[in-house]
């Protein structure tokens, strides 16, 4: 049973320490990466497919050893709902934030000179202080507009990117439902992600996963990114608010869906009755 644990927890680490690499790196790669200079449109579309992939890839890579949750909030909602073991939440909850750290020392290492030159900006997190703001949403008219979203308004966005997430986890494997054939289950949760970026994220970048926020964070603010847990953002938006929304995301998809799937037992029964 410890090696089975250990093995997971492991997975964990490894996995969402991919899903940091691929999914930060996009944003890394817009921000400071001078071949990526162009409109803000097809910026925003950089990133929304880098984390779109980053989940493929890293579900398909350590799934088979710990189900690839690589998200506190997917964690926290299967140990509710799920039947997921509550005794390994804290463990899967440190594993995929030192993962999350993890994956942005390599990212940091990849990128060391650009950041340096643009003297440690914050590539790391979403919120108040990010460089997302001049990343992708083009000249200073609109940084301003879409910069005046509250905190309340972005936590609200997190939570709600967050339960669309669950909502597509939740259907891709779930065989009473029309399920995903052929292993295709983490494409599916990746197009879910994609579909958050592009429809949902405005507002606070889309976070989704407090370990995804809180790793780099650490990362940033131990090489001298300024501001990485500057008032509440850092505690309200990325982490309370995913994991709110994992919760709303689970119990709705039980109350809208799960209740009305008709069991096979049912199928047969009505076949065999007609």
């Amino acid at each position: 049973m410890k090696n089975k644990l250990l093995g997971e927890l492991v997975a964990e680490t490894f996995g969402t320490a991919i899903l940091v690499l691929l999914g930060v790196g996009g944003v890394v790669n817009v921000g400071l990466a001078p071949r990526m200079a162009s409109a803000a449109g097809w910026n925003w579309l950089t990133i929304c497919f880098g984390w779109c992939f980053a989940v493929v890839v890293a579900v398909y890579v350590v799934g088979g050893v710990s189900g690839g949750h690589l998200n506190p909030a997917v964690t926290f909602a299967m140990a509710v709902k799920r039947g997921f073991p509550w005794s390994k939440v804290i463990p899967f909850w440190v594993a995929q934030t030192i993962g999350a750290f993890l994956g942005a020392v390599v990212l940091f290492l990849v990128y060391r000179d650009g950041l340096v030159a643009a003297g440690f900006p914050n590539v790391w997190t979403g919120g108040p202080g990010s460089v997302f703001s001049q990343a992708w949403w083009g000249d200073t008219a609109v940084r301003t507009a879409v910069g005046s979203y509250s905190i309340l308004t972005a936590t609200i966005a997190e939570a709600a990117g967050t339960a669309v997430l669950l909502w597509g986890i939740l259907a891709a494997f779930d065989a009473k439902n029309l399920g995903v054939g052929a292993n295709l289950g983490p494409l599916f949760v990746g197009f879910a992600v994609l579909a958050v970026g592009l429809s949902l994220g405005g507002p606070s970048g889309y976070m989704i996963n407090p370990a995804r926020d809180f790793g780099p964070r650490v990362l940033g603010m131990l090489i001298g990114t300024k501001g990485m847990f500057d008032g509440i953002w850092w505690l309200v938006g990325p982490i309370i608010g995913p994991l709110a929304g994992g919760l709303f995301g689970i119990f709705t998809y039980d109350f809208c869906v799960t209740k009305w799937l008709v069991k096979k037992d049912d199928v047969i029964s009505e076949e065999v009755s007609s």
